[in-house]
Parts: structure tokens; sequence; C-alpha cells
């Protein structure tokens, strides 16, 4: 794909295809990662961390003998009743 840069207000910016973000698989509004490497820009979606921890790995990395406490959140706020 060719793509021209142009200037929008005071940035400059290029207009991808939708095709493009797609076999890319970047959505509108995702964050990406922009670098450059040997003169060329590369952008790449950031890697999404939703869903790569189990309750299993993270309750396992508690440290043994741990004992939990209860913690204070204050007084009511409003009209709630304790």
């Amino acid at each position: 794909m060719v793509a021209k840069v142009q200037k929008w207000g005071n940035s400059q910016g290029l207009r991808l295809s939708r095709q493009l973000l797609e076999d890319a698989k970047i959505a509108v509004g995702d964050p990406v990662d922009v670098a450059v490497h040997d003169g060329v820009i590369v952008v790449a979606p950031l890697k999404r961390r939703r869903g790569k921890h189990s309750l299993r790995d993270l309750v396992g990395r508690i440290p043994e003998g741990h004992e939990a406490q209860e913690l204070g959140w204050g007084g009511p706020a409003g009209r709630e009743v304790w």
C-alpha cells in the first residue's frame, strides 16, 4: 500500500485502509506502539494482557505464610447503612 504523509493541524499523519488495519489486527481506537528501526517506522499493536492470567497462577504468587488483614474503608458516606 502506498500512502502519503499529510498535514492535519499542527500534526502529520497517514490514512490507513481498513483492510490493512484488519490484517494487523488493529481497530480504530486501539493503542499502538510506534518506533523507528534502522530508519523504518514500525507501527505495532500493543500486546493485550486481558485473559492472559489465571487465578491459580496469581494465587500461587502469594508468599508462603502470608496472612490477609482487614482493611478499613472509613465511615459511611451519604446514605450508606452499615
